[in-house]
């Protein structure tokens, strides 16, 4: 599988990546799930300190065990949890992110973490407390490189000024092109990889796009209402060929765009992750075709974010 640099670092992610967030806790069918994806090429699993309260990276480090050198590791922190508790708070302090990165990894069973990011965050954080965590941890080589999980303009661009972020993990697909509004553009003029999480929007763009839209699109999807939202799934599904799945359109649109290192989907289940992998063996996505999907699509704008 073809590999892309992330940012301006040594890490090179497989372009279709894995997102550990569906999982489940059936330890067994997740190993099985993980095992494919790195027999067909993929390098890249995203996890993160909140998914089950710390259990998904048990999950992941229990399922990589023999496999480190082969793998890219990346989760996230900022959220202050205790386990066996419900809720957590947002603390994307110094000293909560540098006892969070010790906590996963003794969950992942691991010495260093390749890619470590931010969780979320808002123009109101302390940002310079948290970049200062972020470079002290590598520098310590407990981490590689770091990066934030954001949607946030207003937050994207105080990172991109000030610190050394690799990559921005953000929504991203045929039904949510608000990056290509301004965030592709300054990400790429700084060098700065995105890690497209919902390459599918939750299953609306895959072979099983009708149903999915009745089951997950009723109150509509962002400015889609639920009417749109039908009359556009039924144009998608014209795309459908035996040259190309609807899933591999969904992520050759993702991944035409070359500031996108990785298209990050879930998989909780071996068939879901098969049709992701049909992308391996596509026709190239043409240009004319490019143009059609964003002809008729929304070009969606972000609200106001803190």
């Amino acid at each position: 599988m073809y590999k892309r640099q992330l940012g301006n670092s040594d890490l090179y992610v497989s372009e279709l990546s894995l997102g550990c967030m569906s999982l489940g806790k059936d330890a067994e069918k997740a190993k099985s799930i993980i095992d494919l994806a790195i027999n067909a090429g993929i390098n890249y699993l995203d996890t993160a300190d909140l998914y089950d309260f710390g259990e998904n990276e048990r999950t992941v480090g229990e399922a990589i065990k023999g496999r480190r050198n082969d793998i890219i590791i990346g989760t996230k922190a900022g959220n202050n949890f205790t386990p066996g508790q419900e809720g957590w708070t947002w603390d994307p302090s110094k000293s909560h992110i540098k006892s969070a990165v010790k906590d996963s990894l003794q969950r992942l069973g691991i010495d260093y973490i390749d890619l470590y990011q931010l969780h979320g965050g808002t123009i109101d954080d302390p940002v310079d407390e948290t970049i200062e965590a972020f470079d002290e941890l590598k520098k310590e080589g407990i981490i590689r490189e770091y990066g934030i999980s954001s949607i946030r303009p207003n937050v994207i661009k105080e990172y991109v000024k000030k610190s050394d972020i690799v990559s921005v993990m953000m929504q991203f697909n045929v039904l949510d092109r608000r990056p290509e509004e301004a965030i592709l553009e300054l990400l790429d003029d700084n060098n700065i990889s995105v890690l497209a999480r919902g390459p599918l929007a939750k299953g609306m763009l895959s072979t099983k796009a009708q149903e999915k839209v009745k089951e997950k699109g009723q109150d509509g999807f962002l400015d889609y209402s639920y009417e749109e939202l039908k009359a556009l799934i039924d144009k998608w599904k014209d795309y459908e060929s035996s040259e190309r799945t609807l899933e591999a359109l969904a992520l050759q649109y993702i991944l035409h765009n070359k500031t996108v290192a990785a298209a990050v989907f879930g998989a909780s289940s071996i068939e879901q992750l098969e049709n992701n992998l049909s992308y391996l063996e596509a026709a190239p996505l043409t240009e004319q075709m490019f143009g059609e999907i964003q002809a008729m699509t929304k070009p969606l704008t972000y609200k106001n974010h803190r």
